[in-house]
């Protein structure tokens, strides 16, 4: 029997809070004060995924969609639309970018399926006119390196190997240590961006995804730095009575235990 899922004790608080007699806060909201809510949710949500805590991935997919919510609970009260007509939307989207489930198109793998998505969509973005298009200033800066190389790598922009890659990188590392000798601030801090950004293109060549591995670095440090602290407070003595050798063989030690 197919499971029904109701959305409507969702929408129906949402509205509560944002009538008159509400709660003030979310009553003083517009789309752009909660912005960043929105972000924050998210990456909240990616943790939960890095760290395979499904119990924590359920409760930040429900705030993810409180935000979605909340959206469309404010567009909705100007009129401009609803999330019915977000659902609208978003559906007769992927019926449309699939067509080899739902019309007769046939394909032989992910890669024809994702060749087909692109031609239907360069068909829906018809105002797109550079091929860097559609790639928005506001993502996370390795991520948006990562979008912008990948769309260039479509129309033949790239390098062969990921040895040439690496090869770029090298370059970009003398240069960072060139423009460091020099002293002048913004020149090296260009070089650093262009070392970064070489960093990037060369994880999307072997597959990562520079973003998703710099939040799983990110929460890595947080856990061992978060064993280095702990033993720190345990041993009676502050930071200043430790030798940067003591704190790094106690971070080995995180490391040691997986952490």
């Amino acid at each position: 029997m197919k499971k029904v899922f109701d959305i409507n004790p969702l929408t129906d608080v949402m509205q509560r809070l944002r009538e008159p007699g509400g709660c003030p806060w979310d009553r003083e909201q517009d789309h752009r004060s909660i912005r960043q809510n929105f972000i924050e949710e998210v990456y909240e949500y990616l943790e939960a995924v890095d760290e395979g805590d499904f119990a924590g991935m359920r409760e930040e997919l429900g705030d993810v969609l409180m935000q979605v919510v909340f959206h469309c609970r404010m567009a909705q009260e100007a009129g401009r639309f609803d999330l019915q007509d977000v659902i609208d939307e978003v559906v007769a989207k992927l019926i449309r970018r699939h067509p080899h489930v739902y019309g007769t198109v046939e394909v032989e793998g992910s890669a024809q399926v994702l060749k087909n998505w692109d031609a239907i969509k360069k068909t829906e973005k018809q105002d797109r006119h550079s091929v860097l298009d559609g790639v928005t200033k506001d993502l996370p800066g390795l991520l948006r390196a990562h979008k912008l190389q990948h769309k260039a790598a479509k129309v033949g922009f790239d390098w062969d190997r990921p040895e040439d890659c690496w090869q770029k990188i090298l370059e970009e590392m003398q240069e960072v240590q060139q423009a460091r000798k020099q002293g002048q601030q913004e020149h090296l801090e260009e070089e650093i961006g262009d070392l970064l950004f070489a960093v990037v293109n060369y994880a999307r060549q072997v597959g990562v995804n520079s973003e998703v591995a710099i939040n799983r670095a990110n929460n890595k440090f947080l856990r061992r730095f978060g064993y280095v602290e702990k033993k720190v407070d345990t041993s009676g003595k502050n930071w200043e009575g430790y030798k940067l050798e003591e704190l790094d063989n106690l971070w080995n030690d995180a490391k040691r235990q997986g952490l």
